[in-house]
């Protein structure tokens, strides 16, 4: 008997055949497995390391995450500075260059999240156990110190190994709604005496960081992918996930971390593996897509500019801003790796409008900071780079491929998700707006529930924006196709 096309299994077969078609292993080996076998414990606490546990940490992540990559904490100083500390898993402690485990995550780059089931990059006994930095469990980690000034610069930045303890296991929902004022303080934060003013100051100096980016033009962005909600192995909603002031927090301090290990390496005269956003050969697109909302752009690609456009539409139209969005997103082009070697002028991330940017704070789940931290405990052994510079090319180049599969998967098994979710609704009537138009047809988003579709009836003198009502008349699950007509 087949499946039921809302069942839960069902979609995770069309996960797992998205993988390999993608040419991504959903399996670990059995050499991987058999490492993991022998692998006793986390990293060992002996060695160099900087006695930390006692800072008030805390990590803020998905209500869900337990593969913990790194915590914080931040420090008032006296002349009106806030140090603030990242602390990063100590993954390569555990997992050893070119091993079995680490040849698979090599394969893979990331961890793929389907929202019906993780392909994880390493064995969860790994990145949610013994290389996660669990609650009131002390973890080797690398940390990166920074003193943020008032005006959002960053004044000086260390990096070293130091012995840390997570006090407070927080989700973004939850303390980003405290911060918003629309909540209560989480339990786990109110039970420790100290920590609402210690969320208060680190998401101050957050909010200094951002807003320093911004004035140097960093966009602000918002797409919705909505994820599906399960119960009892079948898809009772779709939900978006939508960021908050906590999830703002995280992401700037994993910015100026990131930021940071760039720096340290080329100050020590190391190769790097940096991500970067070129800047846009297709900046007359995005000119453009500016010039028919009534805005103009100038003639050079300008972060700046294209920032203050985004900022001005989100605050015009907040229905249509994620589908505007999701097109400056695809003109902008992907990120990609690319190796730097000292006194290389960077080529810089465009969309975080900063030039010195790498990964090296989600071990867990991304190979390239994992490739960042065997850089990084190089100069802190004083010895010679793990990789030679055309290595570094090469992974670089290998990196890429495969974070875009990976997308790609996602996305997959998110439309066939939706395709689920909407079976038993053919027939229905919704309003939706246009979402794109052009020879390869036209698209719509429903305003509720979040889903996105072909329009394949009536699409003569539609525009991207016009708002419409359509019908749903087919669907296909396997191949994520959701198609509707227009009515009315």
């Amino acid at each position: 008997m087949p499946p039921h096309p809302e069942n839960k299994i069902f979609l995770a077969e069309i996960a797992r055949n998205a993988m390999i078609s993608h040419d991504l292993e959903p399996d670990f080996p059995p050499q991987a497995l058999e490492q993991l076998k022998n692998i006793g414990g986390p990293a060992p606490s002996d060695g160099d390391l900087k006695e930390m546990t006692g800072l008030m940490w805390c990590s803020i992540d998905n209500d869900d995450s337990r593969d913990l990559d790194q915590i914080t904490v931040a420090e008032k100083l006296p002349a009106g500075q806030i140090r603030i500390w990242v602390a990063v898993a100590d993954v390569d402690a555990v997992v050893a260059l070119k091993s079995p485990l680490d040849l698979h995550a090599q394969k893979n780059t990331t961890s793929v999240y389907t929202g019906v089931q993780t392909f994880p990059m390493l064995p969860e006994r790994l990145s949610t156990d013994l290389t996660s930095l669990s609650e009131n469990e002390n973890r080797v980690a690398i940390v990166i110190e920074m003193v943020v000034e008032a005006d959002g610069q960053i004044s000086g930045s260390q990096v070293y190994l130091g012995l840390v303890k997570n006090q407070a296991k927080l989700a973004y929902n939850a303390v980003g709604a405290w911060l918003e004022g629309t909540g209560h303080l989480p339990p786990a934060a109110a039970k420790m005496p100290g920590m609402e003013a210690q969320l208060r100051l680190q998401d101050e100096a957050a909010q200094k960081l951002r807003a320093l980016r911004h004035q140097h033009g960093a966009l602000d962005l918002q797409t919705l992918q909505p994820r599906p909600v399960t119960q009892d192995g079948v898809i009772t909603g779709l939900q978006l996930e939508t960021q908050n002031r906590a999830g703002q927090l995280i992401e700037d301090f994993m910015v100026a971390a990131n930021g940071a290990t760039a720096f340290f390496l080329t100050q020590h005269q190391f190769p790097t593996l940096r991500r970067v956003v070129k800047v846009p050969e297709r900046w007359d697109r995005i000119a453009a897509v500016a010039g028919e909302l009534g805005e103009k752009l100038p003639a050079e690609p300008d972060s700046k500019a294209l920032s203050d456009f985004l900022t001005r539409q989100r605050q015009k139209d907040p229905l249509r801003f994620p589908d505007i969005s999701l097109t400056i997103v695809k003109l902008l082009g992907r990120g990609e790796y690319v190796m730097e070697t000292p006194g290389q002028p960077p080529v810089g991330h465009f969309g975080l409008a900063v030039r010195d940017y790498n990964h090296s704070t989600a071990p867990n789940r991304r190979y390239p900071d994992l490739i960042t931290h065997r850089l990084l405990k190089a100069v802190f052994e004083k010895k010679a780079p793990p990789y030679s510079p055309a290595e570094l090319s090469d992974l670089a180049r290998h990196c890429t491929q495969p974070e875009n599969n990976a997308d790609k998967v996602e996305r997959q098994v998110r439309k066939s998700a939706s395709a689920a979710f909407m079976a038993g609704r053919v027939g229905e009537y919704f309003e939706a707006l246009v979402t794109g138009a052009g020879v390869k047809g036209t698209w719509i988003r429903l305003l509720t529930p979040p889903v996105e579709g072909k329009l394949v009836q009536g699409v003569h003198g539609l525009a991207v924006g016009d708002k419409v009502r359509v019908k749903l008349i087919t669907l296909n699950i396997e191949q994520g196709w959701i198609d509707f007509a227009k009515v009315g």
